[in-house]
């Protein structure tokens, strides 16, 4: 045998080695010709972008090889397949009861793994109190606060079993305790803990359905004295096959899809064009809905057309509310055109101003400060409600 076919010899007697070499250069190859994503639908995040070396130096060297590496974890070839992958992995194979940083409980429900209370959200807890209370001083008898539980309070026997979960259900009964320091405080939790054998949350995502915004809507009306949206004289819509924020993260191979459900209104929204405080005078009217989403990932955002800085629902009943909220009351809302004229909706994460002048503008009969606990405990925009001015 010559020294060539003695070196080919070699090199088979590690068909391992060969099949992993293949195998990457292969990505390799694939990666440099299939063009960059900006953006990955299934997690919902932005991806980052290849990087340029902006200076040949030491620091310079390690900021572009820190963002290279980010870049072709973010980039590789079939990201989405090799996630589900490592998910599949870990949950099939070695049997974790947590994926992505989302425990993965019974009746296929997925929940936020929330162990304990961050010294940010104590001070974004207090703080956010603080602004609602400013509001309700400012304006007596007109101001509502609303903290919707997460889905682990209303159904605890769901979460994995030894899972550490803060004492959310505490911390409620703590803020209503304080009575009308909040202006009214609309205790949801009873009425989602009585029809916990109902549809009450989505299994993958971590809102509330629209049956679960029913029944803290009821509960709203009946504090208020109201006659609540009949659900019987409408026509309830459903879109299947939703996969929401917490199967983004944990991508279970077993995972039950979601069904959004919304009823067939025909009131328009009218998404304003904010320039300062106050109220604006142009915008682009629509109607409740944005159907197109219902053909991307995140279908939850064709309630009011996703989270808007400020916009405004015609109603068919009498008078105006203003409702600040977070994306839980974006299936809520709607039910509202049955009590007001007019409802204004303001999201803080879009709105950068306060809100005196908009309420001198409108003379709202009522506000309504609606969020869950998990995102009021951590907005760091609320704050502008309780600024004067």
């Amino acid at each position: 045998m010559d020294k060539h076919s003695k070196r080919s010899a070699s090199i088979f007697r590690y068909p391992v080695l060969i099949a992993f070499t293949l195998f990457f250069a292969g990505l390799f190859v694939l990666d440099l010709v299939t063009p960059d994503r900006a953006y990955s639908e299934l997690e919902n995040t932005t991806l980052s972008q290849r990087p340029s070396l902006s200076s040949v130096s030491a620091d310079g060297l390690n900021k572009f090889f820190t963002a290279y590496t980010k870049y072709v974890k973010d980039q590789v070839v079939g990201r989405d397949n090799w996630v589900a992958l490592q998910s599949t992995v870990e949950t099939k194979v070695m049997q974790k009861e947590q994926s992505g940083g989302i425990l993965l409980g019974r009746e296929h429900m997925m929940f936020a793994r929330h162990y304990s209370i961050l010294k940010n959200e104590e001070k974004g807890m207090a703080k956010n109190l603080a602004a609602v209370q400013s509001l309700a001083q400012r304006y007596p008898g007109r101001v509502n606060l609303m903290l919707v539980p997460s889905a682990s309070v209303v159904y605890p026997e769901n979460v994995p079993a030894g899972a550490p979960q803060i004492d959310e259900k505490s911390i409620l009964e703590g803020v209503a305790a304080q009575g009308e320091a909040y202006g009214r405080f609309i205790d949801v939790l009873p009425a989602l803990t009585e029809h916990k054998g109902e549809y009450l949350y989505y299994r993958t995502d971590h809102h509330w359905t629209t049956l679960g915004a029913y029944y803290a809507y009821q509960q709203f009306c009946e504090t208020l004295g109201l006659t609540p949206f009949d659900r019987d004289a409408h026509t309830a819509e459903t879109c299947e096959d939703f996969y929401g924020t917490h199967y983004s993260k944990a991508r279970t191979w077993n995972a039950e899809p979601d069904t959004i459900t919304w009823y067939d209104l025909q009131n328009s929204l009218t998404v304003w064009n904010v320039t300062g405080p106050g109220q604006p005078t142009e915008g682009t009217t629509t109607g409740l809905y944005d159907l197109d989403k219902l053909e991307v990932y995140d279908k939850y955002a064709m309630f009011l057309h996703g989270n808007n800085g400020l916009s405004r629902v015609e109603g068919s009943g009498t008078g105006k509310i203003l409702v600040i909220k977070d994306s839980y009351a974006n299936s809520f809302v709607p039910y509202l055109t049955a009590n007001y004229a007019a409802i204004d909706v303001v999201d803080f994460r879009n709105y950068n101003y306060g809100l005196d002048q908009l309420i001198a503008a409108n003379d709202y009969d009522q506000i309504l400060v609606l969020y869950s606990y998990a995102s009021f405990t951590t907005d760091p925009y609320l704050y502008r409600a309780g600024v004067a001015g």
